[in-house]
């Protein structure tokens, strides 16, 4: 850690990422001095900062077979999910690790880690393919870091064709992609599909996004990808379905209470409620809407289009 930060770590710091006390830290950081002599102290009142400025050898840089395997797994999960370009910049790093990696370690790696990439593997989910086009990342990349805003045309909402100019906040992976961005100050930020964008190209017009906002705060605010109303939301986990909610993350700020029944209470405030109700309906009797009301409304909603569109089976097809 201290050789891969240019500015160095507080003691506070160490002891934070390592979960560990600040005494310990210290022991730590004393043991590291003794063997990196090059350790550097930088003042940075009201504390100090501690790097290896120089880096370290390829002693202690090589990388061990758990480590690759990893790195291929989150390669192929890309691959998988249709995120090419994701995919391939990790095989990319995967290659550099390797050629920058003694010749003795490989020889010594390549058993256990063919071992494991056979011993596991990622299972298939069902689920859309996100679009992930090179060049359109490139060219948002391209605008994000130039702090230019960006022209498309877009094929979506209530005008499709029409060609946009907005100044892009970022973009959210996920079951589908996003491209974050607002057309004006007024409207504020709004999402992109990805795959519905045509001929993009950075604008010569300066379009940074505002300090204060935070992409992931943004994504917080909803349940998945849609944003609508944000919602207080109470569920109640049945005592049947109370140990698999327990280990379940409903929303990054949930609250999860346990009941003297043995039920659970999750409590999170979010928007997305057609995408929420999807998701209730997995969970079949062992959940409960307890609030808002409208989101109980949302997922009747859904479970009526659904048996009106098989009640009949009128129009299925017979063997």
């Amino acid at each position: 850690m201290l050789a891969a930060t240019a500015e160095g770590l507080t003691l506070d710091e160490m002891a934070e990422r390592l979960a560990v006390g600040r005494r310990t830290a210290e022991r730590m950081r004393d043991a590291v001095r003794d063997v990196f002599p090059q350790l550097e102290e930088v003042d940075d009142p009201p504390t100090r900062r501690f790097r290896i400025p120089a880096g370290l050898d390829g002693l202690f840089q090589a990388p061990n077979a758990e480590e690759l395997a990893a790195l291929n797994a989150a390669a192929e999960l890309f691959a998988q999910q249709g995120a090419m370009a994701r995919a391939g910049a990790l095989h990319a790093l995967e290659h550099k690790v390797l050629s920058a990696t003694r010749a003795s370690a490989r020889r010594r790696l390549a058993p256990d880690l063919e071992a494991l990439l056979q011993a596991e593997t990622i299972a298939v989910q069902a689920g859309p393919r996100p679009f992930e086009d090179e060049t359109v990342l490139a060219t948002v990349r391209e605008a994000l870091l130039s702090l230019r805003r960006l022209t498309f045309r877009y094929e979506g909402g209530s005008t499709p064709g029409r060609v946009r100019e907005v100044t892009p906040f970022g973009v959210l992976f996920g079951r589908s992609n996003y491209l974050v961005a607002a057309e004006d100050e007024a409207t504020g930020p709004r999402n992109w599909r990805l795959d519905r964008i045509r001929d993009v190209a950075v604008s010569a017009a300066p379009g940074g996004k505002p300090e204060a906002f935070s992409l992931q705060a943004y994504a917080d605010e909803s349940f998945g990808i849609y944003q609508d109303d944000t919602e207080d939301v109470v569920l109640r986990a049945t005592p049947a379905g109370a140990e698999d909610a327990l280990r379940w993350r409903f929303h990054a700020n949930q609250t999860v209470e346990a009941q003297a029944d043995g039920s659970v209470i999750i409590r999170f405030r979010a928007s997305g409620m057609l995408e929420l109700a999807w998701h209730l309906f997995t969970w079949g009797d062992k959940l409960q809407i307890v609030a808002p009301e409208i989101l109980r409304h949302r997922l009747i909603e859904q479970m009526d289009i659904a048996r009106r569109a098989h009640a009949s089976g009128s129009d299925a097809p017979t063997s």
